[in-house]
């Protein structure tokens, strides 16, 4: 049985108050809520005064960046051991925006991967090809290259519940989410390619997300989707019943 997880992503949206605000909606309104794994990632601003309220709950809190060192002269970044201080359980590494906007490289997002894990944090690992690269029947290869260059150095044990998300960089905040089959294909290319590298057992144990454009109205779908075990969700998670409808869209998976 596998347990669905899913991610809000707030991205740079939300003051503390609204944070909170948002936080507390959603845990009324999902508290008898036992199937799936909730993980919220509001701004760096909003992460102390969210794990205050989310205590003796469920709910877990994501980070949705780091920095690669664990301290140093770096003016404004964030360190794993500051996060895992605070109470976050998990962080986003190498999401598309990350890479488009603020330069991350495949070998960057290695070592976030390698700091957050040797903090006991666990990595949502962000990987996804763009437009031009699907039309150039290139979505496999950038696939096979983001995922071994970013567990470069990494052993079998250190995949130990690490998580995987599949964002189509052309589907992120378009409103137009992959189809079906290009879910299945991608996610099924993903999990093959762990069992090759390492073993089945590892490859399974891995929770592959899917994100890019999940809404009330597809989320079940998608959730129902082979080898897809969860959902990385942004805007919608902006508001506490879009996002209590993706969650209750879920389906747990035998």
């Amino acid at each position: 049985m596998t347990q669905p997880l899913i991610v809000a992503n707030w991205k740079m949206h939300g003051t503390v108050e609204e944070a909170l605000k948002l936080i507390t909606e959603i845990r009324h309104k999902l508290e008898d809520q036992a199937d799936a794994e909730i993980v919220l990632a509001p701004p760096y601003t909003a992460l102390y005064s969210a794990q205050i309220i989310l205590q003796e709950t469920a709910f877990k809190l994501a980070a949705q960046n780091m920095h690669w060192e664990m301290e140093g002269a770096y003016t404004g970044e964030v360190s794993p051991v500051f996060l895992k201080e605070i109470g976050c359980s998990y962080v986003l590494v190498g999401h598309s925006e990350r890479r488009r906007h603020f330069g991350e490289t495949d070998e960057t997002v290695n070592r976030k991967i390698r700091a957050a894990l040797a903090c006991e944090l666990i990595p949502i690992f962000c990987i996804g090809e763009t437009a031009e690269q699907r039309r150039a029947g290139k979505t496999e290869e950038v696939l096979e290259e983001q995922i071994k260059k970013g567990i470069r150095e990494l052993q079998m044990g250190d995949l130990k519940g690490m998580v995987i998300a599949y964002e189509p960089v052309w589907a992120i905040g378009t409103g137009e989410p992959a189809t079906a089959p290009q879910v299945e294909a991608a996610h099924g290319f993903i999990r093959n390619f762990l069992a090759k590298r390492f073993d089945a057992p590892t490859a399974n144990g891995v929770r592959i997300l899917y994100g890019g454009s999940v809404t009330p109205d597809n989320a079940r779908a998608i959730g129902a989707i082979k080898n897809v075990d969860g959902l990385l969700v942004g805007g919608a998670s902006l508001s506490a019943d879009k996002f209590v409808s993706i969650v209750r869209a879920r389906e747990v998976k035998e």
